[in-house]
């Protein structure tokens, strides 16, 4: 009984440990980020890698997200006659919780991963000690970038997830299941309010704040060589995906708390 629980201790001690360090992690590169000089060439490259080329994934997965939303609203409406709900169901999803919550896992795994092994092979290589030695903060030049980008630039990318997923719940409403339309298009419309946009958009904000610590971090503090870096990327997607899923529960009873 004495091992069970010091087990459990042991590991909620290393728990503890580990946010201790990843809120001193983040404080630092805040404080860092906050004062100048500032690298706007490191950002406009971020923004650039996690935006403009996250583009492909995100959309395509949208848009296949929305045709299949559509394809299984209809089977499960059409047996109580509310097949009329179908554009109604397929934007609120869309703009509420799967344009945010799949773009931010699609991101997780390409960017989340990609800024992981590039931190965390510059930290094996001695990189990382070679920026400290011409007096650069890597805090400053590495993560305050990544970090500013994550949080711009997933709106924007759930932004073009809710207009491609909607597009393609409409495409499979019109051209397959036969819809009118104009019937479709004034009910989606009728149906979507500003505040379904924005809280999807808080929500992406937040997501790409995660992923952008999430792979700073692991890859940061990776060490051990090819391995560790292997190991840093593994555990800054995983970590990812948990948080943007535990994150988004809580917000979504904060946005949507009547």
């Amino acid at each position: 009984m004495v091992w069970g629980l010091a087990s459990i201790g042991r590991v909620f001690l290393s728990f503890l440990a580990s946010i201790g360090r990843l809120t001193l992690f983040l404080t630092h590169a805040l404080s860092q980020g906050l004062r100048p000089p500032y690298y706007s060439r490191q950002l406009v490259r971020q923004f650039f890698e996690i935006g403009y080329l996250s583009l492909p994934v995100v959309g395509l997965t949208a848009f296949f997200t929305g045709m299949v939303l559509a394809l299984q609203s209809y089977t499960g409406f059409s047996r109580f006659n509310a097949e009329n709900a179908i554009a109604s169901v397929v934007v609120l999803s869309i703009t509420r919780e799967l344009g945010p919550v799949l773009g931010g896992l699609m991101v997780a795994g390409r960017i989340g991963a990609s800024i992981a092994a590039e931190i965390g092979t510059m930290r094996v290589t001695e990189q990382i000690d070679a920026l400290i030695s011409l007096s650069t903060s890597p805090q400053k030049y590495l993560i305050a970038p990544r970090l500013l980008a994550g949080v711009i630039v997933l709106p924007l990318l759930v932004i073009v997830a809710d207009t491609i997923g909607v597009l393609g719940g409409y495409v499979i409403s019109v051209y397959r299941l036969d819809f009118n339309s104009a019937a479709y298009l004034k009910q989606t419309f009728d149906f979507m309010h500003m505040e379904d946009v924005t809280s999807g958009l808080i929500k992406a904000a937040v997501f790409g704040f995660i992923i952008a610590l999430m792979g700073c971090y692991h890859g940061f503090n990776s060490k051990g060589g090819a391995e560790g870096v292997g190991k840093a990327t593994t555990q800054a997607v995983v970590s990812s995906s948990i948080l943007i899923l535990i994150a988004n529960y809580f917000l979504t009873s904060l946005l949507f708390e009547h």
